[in-house]
């Protein structure tokens, strides 16, 4: 098990310099981007980088979230509803009517299998598989680990959530 807070994360910026997002786990494989996992606001209507390669899966966290939407893809980014699509597409969020959205993003190597993205809650147990990955929303306790807002907790076994905020619930495979 692996407890991460924000002092272990770095601020970077996109690739299409609109912003900044802040990465908290990066794996790799002789250099090649096998998964990433960050959090970054969405502050107005505008393209999203272009990741050849990547899946993308994205969790709206806060705000009321917008709409994305390009060649073949047209998602509603409603708040904690992770949504999946591929990152060789350009797509676009639109409707963010000025307010700021902050998401959870997921992106993976498009050969490896998707990644599970889903809202863990109180009570909630995760069976053992892959990489598991914990993201608190607010202070909660995974299997007796007592996690801070925006802490991530790494695992390869089993998780129990107690506690009342959400927490978004990453598994990853093949790394």
């Amino acid at each position: 098990m692996r407890h991460l807070t924000p002092a272990d994360y770095r601020v970077q910026p996109w690739k299409n310099g609109r912003g900044t997002t802040v990465e908290m786990f990066r794996a790799e494989r002789d250099g090649i981007l096998l998964a990433r996992l960050s959090r970054a606001t969405v502050t107005e209507d505008g393209p999203f980088s272009l990741f050849p390669g990547l899946r993308r899966n994205l969790t709206v966290l806060t705000g009321r979230g917008f709409r994305l939407v390009g060649p073949g893809v047209d998602l509603d980014c409603a708040p904690l509803e992770p949504v999946a699509f591929p990152g060789d597409v350009a797509v676009a969020a639109t409707g963010t009517g000025g307010h700021d959205s902050e998401d959870f993003n997921v992106m993976t190597a498009a050969h490896l299998p998707a990644p599970e993205v889903a809202i863990a809650r109180d009570g909630s147990i995760l069976a053992a598989g892959g990489l598991l990955a914990l993201y608190a929303l607010a202070p909660v306790s995974v299997n007796g680990t007592d996690l801070g807002a925006d802490d991530l907790l790494l695992t390869t076994g089993p998780a129990r959530i107690h506690g009342r905020a959400p927490v978004v619930a990453t598994r990853l495979f093949g790394l």
